[in-house]
């Protein structure tokens, strides 16, 4: 059940009035506490119910395309189950680890927890990628084994749960947080259906206590919610899936076909395609959980405006970054230890956050290349900052031994706080395109399906070939930078540029028109909405085009 098809917004206005029309207080009577605490949950196992309603049919739908064991069927039962009896351990677990203080005990609790998801994963997710890699590493030692793979799909959004469960049996056994007090609140935490396919990948104490409440949502909450899923529909439909179908998906599929223009044009296409894809999910995510009271947290703060991988990072799949942060680059010591193991400690965090995207020696590739720009990023910057400090040193000494007004004014400028609107420099704009250009060349080796169709699209786009020798017969590299165009309609471009612009376009710009959505009578919205989903069916193509996170 796609969030671009119609059957999810069937889904989701009537799962929004059933679950607010649940024992609702009659003619503004006043309502007891108890009637308050069966109505919360009442509402919270018909939205459980539900999720897993949302998650049961999006897997037997998906299973009608593959060729699945136990059938459509059986597959969705199994999917279901293992989000149900994973969600039941870790209650479980969480409770145990709330009664106990015993070190051991402790320790393999949270062992089992983590077991539990590492082997789902593993299993559902890395087998068969670790099956052909053992067969490589076994030819490179001259012996030869067949691989035993297993006939598995992908469950759906199986590398979200699993981080946010584990995320909340590390948090109750680090005791950062208690543990769950509701069952079905639990349940709720990890099968919340906006999301639960894709994220954000949501953290306990943000969201736990939010289902122990009674859920409020207020006509500005409600207002907001709907302008969310209307933009977030509009960026995935229109600049995404029409760069993806008609440029983006043809070139990196076949890059021999297509010049080196064509190339370059369709890098850039694809690094709007997915932001506006799965920034664009966010936000019906969001939108669909303001709708019935809860806020799930944010995501995205226009990537492309970064000036360094560090602040990319701080602003592309925040929720991802900030897991990883949490509960891998800091347990392995961040940056306190020596100055090499920072280094290696940010190779090794963005190497798993790749292979979480999926089971590839592409998505290897892709972390390893975020690492290494990272750890670049990270000694540019310590020298940066000894350089400063060396010239503050020198500074602070003239000063000392000659005061004048020239030092005295250095100092003032020195102590006075930044300007929130700072003239754009030269020196900015160089940095976010260096940093731009570097992420699109790492999503060459993400989109990619192998490692030579990566490889070709690279030569391509920077204009190295191979060519035949006629002499020798032999490939041989040249320079040939081609410019042909005919598959760069206008249409592209203008929904790439357009793609560009809303990505640069200032947050007030966004914030006036809700505010101005936000202001028009329920009837009027109603009628902008209905407008917005007639021209979004009419530029959508006869077949919803899946999520590109729906695949993790």
């Amino acid at each position: 059940m796609l969030f671009n098809s119609a059957l999810y917004g069937v889904f989701l206005l009537a799962t929004y009035a059933v679950f607010w029309a649940l024992t609702p207080a009659r003619g503004g009577e006043p309502v007891s506490p108890q009637k308050i605490a069966q109505r919360r949950l009442l509402r919270a196992l018909f939205l459980v119910g539900a999720s897993y309603v949302f998650y049961f049919y999006g897997t037997y739908d998906a299973a009608l395309e593959q060729n699945v064991p136990l059938g459509p069927l059986g597959w969705s039962v199994l999917c279901l189950g293992i989000i149900f009896v994973g969600s039941t351990l870790d209650f479980v677990i969480g409770k145990k680890l709330g009664e106990t203080e015993d070190p051991k005990k402790r320790k393999a609790l949270l062992l089992a927890s983590v077991t539990y998801y590492l082997g789902v994963l593993a299993l559902f997710k890395y087998w068969n990628f670790g099956a052909d890699t053992l067969v490589d590493l076994a030819k490179l030692a001259g012996v030869t084994i067949s691989p035993v793979h297993l006939r598995l799909a992908l469950p759906f959004g199986i590398s979200f749960f699993t981080f946010e469960t584990m995320s909340y049996t590390i948090d109750v056994y680090r005791k950062e947080i208690p543990p769950a007090k509701r069952y079905l609140d639990y349940l709720l935490f990890v099968a919340f259906f906006p999301h639960l396919v894709a994220g954000p990948i949501v953290r306990p104490h943000t969201m736990l206590p939010q289902f122990e409440r009674e859920p409020v949502a207020s006509d500005d909450t409600k207002s907001r919610g709907m302008f969310l899923i209307a933009t977030g529909l509009a960026k995935k439909i229109v600049i995404g899936d029409t760069l993806a179908v008609n440029l983006v998906g043809r070139v990196f599929d076949n890059p021999e076909r297509y010049s080196s223009l064509e190339g370059l044009v369709a890098v850039y296409a694809y690094a709007i395609q997915i932001y506006c894809d799965f920034s664009g999910y966010t936000d019906v995510a969001i939108g669909s959980a303001l709708l019935f009271g809860y806020e799930l947290p944010k995501n995205f703060d226009a990537p492309y405006t970064s000036q360094d991988l560090q602040e990319f990072w701080r602003r592309w799949h925040i929720s991802l970054s900030t897991w990883l942060r949490d509960y891998l680059y800091v347990p392995l010591g961040g940056n306190r230890q020596s100055t090499w193991k920072t280094y290696r400690n940010l190779m090794l965090t963005m190497l798993l956050g790749g292979l979480w995207h999926g089971a590839s020696w592409n998505f290897v590739i892709w972390g390893a290349l975020h690492g290494g720009a990272l750890a670049v990023n990270r000694a540019w910057q310590r020298a940066r900052e000894a350089s400063q400090k060396k010239a503050e040193k020198a500074t602070a000494y003239r000063t000392a031994a000659e005061p004048d007004a020239r030092h005295e004014k250095v100092l003032r400028a020195k102590e006075k706080a930044p300007s929130k609107d700072e003239p754009i420099t030269l020196r900015t704009v160089l940095s976010v395109l260096a940093t731009f250009h570097f992420v699109c060349v790492a999503w060459i080796f993400f989109r990619a399906q192998t490692f030579a169709q990566a490889k070709l699209l690279l030569l391509r786009t920077i204009g190295v070939r191979e060519v035949m020798d006629p002499v020798t017969a032999e490939l041989k590299t040249v320079l040939s930078f081609t410019v042909t165009s005919p598959n760069l309609s206008a249409k592209v471009l203008f929904v790439l540029a357009l793609g560009f612009v809303t990505h640069f376009v200032p947050k007030r710009v966004f914030e006036g028109a809700y505010d101005v959505f936000r202001r028009l009578p329920a009837v009027a919205q109603g009628v902008v909405l209905a407008l917005v989903a007639y021209g979004l069916h009419m530029a959508s193509g006869a077949k919803s085009e899946p999520f590109v996170y729906g695949q993790f």
